[in-house]
């Protein structure tokens, strides 16, 4: 698999990373900040968009912050088979560690956390 190719917008705050250019994708929203772009019939990553991303990195009071991936709950169960498998392998696992939040023992919420650095400003 080639290079990804990533692209910051200072102005929106956004970092675009193209994974495979030129294919059509379906954007799947993991949470308010996270846009997936997959190709669901091969069953991979094409893209991921970080909307706010400077806020994304930010370091928390204990290390690096996690976010819940409000939008897998949204999808039906087969597509939400389709993303969890793609956000498990490269080049998606790189990028986002998968972990799981359990406020009591009967609900546990998807969260993720971030791998990568501040935006290179010009």
């Amino acid at each position: 698999m080639p290079q990804p190719v990533t692209n910051y917008d200072e102005t929106s705050d956004t970092l675009y990373i193209s994974f495979i250019p030129n294919v059509k994708a379906t954007g799947i929203e993991l949470s308010d900040h996270i846009l997936l772009r997959i190709d669901k019939e091969n069953r991979r990553a094409i893209g991921i968009t970080f909307l706010n991303y400077s806020i994304l990195i930010q370091k928390a009071d204990f290390g690096p912050r996690s976010f819940p991936l409000t939008g897998l709950a949204k999808l039906s169960d087969e597509s939400r088979e389709i993303v969890l498998e793609i956000l498990e392998k490269s080049p998606v696992k790189e990028i986002l560690s998968l972990s799981t939040y359990t406020p009591s023992f009967s609900e546990a919420i998807p969260i993720t956390l971030l791998h990568l650095p501040a935006p290179q400003t010009a």
